[in-house]
């Protein structure tokens, strides 16, 4: 009784645990065998009573004690051998309920058995056949329905307790989209939505979806995702403008509302095999900030690209790399790209292989201040377009090694300019960045040096004859899930637990998808005349301290409870606000609304030159100092901040040296 009493002490002692199937793991077989032969016991009385209540006079309950007791025996003994007692009793298959069966068969062949042997040894019955065919329906009836109640005990409180984890959302739409995604979630395996009603921003007809409310969403969301007892709400309706879906996530961020994004079923491509439900993910703050897609020129793009050579230099990185996927699309000639990091390029190989088998292009592991080595390769190719990606951008690594900036962004730029001119490709496209504007580093120094080497040099070329390759500037604000950006960043840091580290409370950064600046490449390359700056209309500038927040609470935390942010002060180099143009240069408009052309004024080819050179030589010296000086005679608006070399702009004199 030792080990009965410690079980029951486990079930019943502990008050968290009582009454709780769940926490019950299993039962033990000894237990299981006690159970069973309890069950054999009430059968045979209930056999008994039915035969009393058909023989009344002929027995009474005392005089089957004996036979009773004989049934249990051997009862138990085909127990043991078809180890009925052995399963995990909410684990019950039908293996185990063949093992019953067979189990009580036995039973009843070895008592009929039993029965006629004592018959013609004595000339006496000891059961009635009838009897122990009933005692085998209801013995094998109970001890079945003892172990199928059990599992559907089970899988009731454990469905209970999976119904407790799930998260309660609304599904915010009523169309055939909204009811799919819904379908989809209630099948999900492993299921993580509860889905309790549907919103909708038009009087619905039907006051149930699938059984599910549905409510007319007013400008308080939060109010009706509440009422539903929800705590997370599941964008379906893709009917809303970006500025629409913004609001209402705010709305629900600044009330805790969990928000995810569910895929649109109609253009859904199962290529992986993967259900659609596992497409319904939590909302990214790429979302919020996406704007009406760029409508290009189809038809410029295919007169740009197909049945050309073309030239992507930086082709691993995050820009450059969308730029050759988009590019493979058009069927070129040949396709040549170009990066000194190895393994990324020798990754982006592998997927151009996989997703174009029939393209011909070719990778190129160099440094684009190599001039021998791409000297070569512009001699062996007739390059028809240039994209160039290629540089270094991190701020605070260039403020520090300002040699190298010049070696990649501004040597780099030059040789490929040089040589797009000696080799007469058509269209140079650069790309560039905001921090060329009024730069206040070394990195955005070099990259406003680079544009005004490349607009010179096209200017010079220019005046000599109309048929000169027509560089092209494309300049961008901060690319969401590019290396470097502060979204993949902010991204681990949140995944870490924190903190988010930002530089300062009022910083403040345009952003653009990589999608968006890819698009833009391609359509200054195929709508420029050459000498343009193309400038992207990046909509409201986003300040930093805010996305943090709203990329804390989309992953479902509270901001400085759950995550802490982290205020670690300017870097060296960087400034509070960027921008896309500076006091001189005036914008035209384009046949886009949100594309512009930046005039910059034009400079001298032969005086940019002499300076450029002047500034690479020395770099190459190794001469920090004097690298920057230069920089900055070079842009007189380059302005340090944060940084060592701020007392340059005290000493003008230095510039000259």
């Amino acid at each position: 009784m030792g080990r009965l009493q410690k079980a029951l002490h486990r079930i019943f002692s502990d008050p968290d645990r009582s009454l709780d199937i769940r926490n019950i793991k299993y039962l033990p077989r000894w237990a299981v065998l006690l159970i069973d032969i309890g069950l054999v016991s009430i059968s045979i009385i209930f056999t008994i009573l039915i035969l009393l209540d058909l023989s009344p006079f002929q027995y009474t309950l005392i005089s089957y004690f004996d036979k009773a007791i004989m049934v249990v025996a051997v009862n138990i003994f085909y127990f043991y051998i078809f180890k009925t007692y052995a399963g995990i009793i909410r684990y019950s298959s039908n293996i185990d309920a063949l093992k019953l069966l067979l189990a009580t068969i036995s039973t009843f062949i070895t008592l009929v058995v039993i029965n006629y042997v004592v018959y013609f040894s004595i000339d006496e019955k000891i059961f009635l056949i009838g009897g122990l065919l009933i005692n085998l329906w209801i013995s094998f009836s109970l001890l079945f329905l003892f172990r199928l109640g059990v599992k559907q005990v089970y899988e009731y409180f454990k469905l209970a307790q999976k119904d407790e984890k799930l998260i309660k959302a609304v599904i915010l739409g009523v169309d055939e989209n909204a009811i799919s995604i819904a379908g989809a979630l209630d099948i999900e395996h492993p299921k993580r939505f509860k889905i309790v009603g549907f919103l909708t921003n038009n009087t619905h007809k039907s006051l149930q979806i699938l059984g599910k409310p549905v409510l007319k969403h007013t400008s308080k969301i939060h109010e009706e995702v509440a009422s539903l007892g929800a705590e997370a709400i599941i964008f379906s309706e893709h009917s809303f403008t970006p500025e629409e879906k913004f609001k209402l996530v705010e709305e629900c961020l600044e009330h805790d509302i969990a928000v995810y994004n569910a895929p649109l079923v109609s253009t859904y491509d199962n290529e992986n095999d993967q259900p659609i439900a596992n497409k319904v993910k939590s909302l990214q703050i790429e979302d919020l900030l996406e704007r009406d897609p760029i409508e290009l020129e189809v038809q410029n793009k295919i007169e740009q690209l197909t049945g050309k050579t073309i030239l992507v230099t930086g082709a691993a990185g995050s820009i450059g790399s969308e730029i050759v996927r988009q590019v493979a699309e058009y069927n070129p000639k040949k396709l040549i790209i170009l990066d000194q990091a190895e393994t990324p390029l020798h990754n982006l190989q592998l997927e151009i292989e996989n997703s174009f088998p029939k393209l011909n292009f070719r990778p190129i592991v160099s440094d684009v201040s190599n001039s021998r080595r791409l000297a070569a390769l512009f001699a062996n190719n007739q390059i028809d377009v240039v994209y160039h990606a290629a540089a270094y951008k991190h701020v605070p690594l260039m403020e520090n090694n300002p040699h190298e900036a010049i070696f990649v962004n501004i040597h780099g730029t030059k040789n490929l300019a040089d040589l797009a001119v000696e080799y007469n490709v058509g269209h140079f496209v650069m790309v560039s960045t905001d921090k060329a504007v009024n730069p206040s580093n070394v990195m955005g120094a070099s990259k406003r040096a680079a544009e005004m080497y490349v607009q010179s040099l096209y200017n010079n070329q220019r005046a000599k004859g109309p048929e000169t390759t027509k560089f092209i500037t494309t300049r961008f604000g901060n690319v969401l899930g590019s290396n470097g950006s502060v979204v993949p960043l902010f991204k681990k840091q949140i995944e870490k637990g924190g903190p988010v580290t930002i530089t300062h409370p009022d910083i403040i950064r345009y952003f653009m998808t990589i999608p968006e600046a890819c698009q833009l490449v391609l359509e200054a390359g195929a709508m420029g005349k050459g000498g343009e700056i193309f400038v992207f209309d990046m909509g409201e500038p986003v300040k930093i301290m805010d996305l943090a927040i709203k990329m804390i609470k989309l992953a479902g935390y509270t901001p400085n409870k759950h995550i802490k942010v982290k205020i670690t002060g300017l870097r060296p180099g960087e400034k509070l606000y960027e921008e896309l143009l500076n006091d001189e240069c005036k914008t035209l408009p384009t046949h886009h609304k949100k594309i512009m052309i930046g005039q910059d004024v034009v400079r001298d080819y032969e005086v940019i030159n002499d300076k450029i050179e002047k500034i690479i030589k020395s770099a190459y010296k190794l001469k920090n100092d004097k690298v920057v000086a230069k920089l900055k005679d070079l842009i007189p608006e380059f302005k340090s901040n944060n940084s060592a070399y701020e007392r340059l702009d005290k000493t003008p004199e230095l510039k000259k040296n």
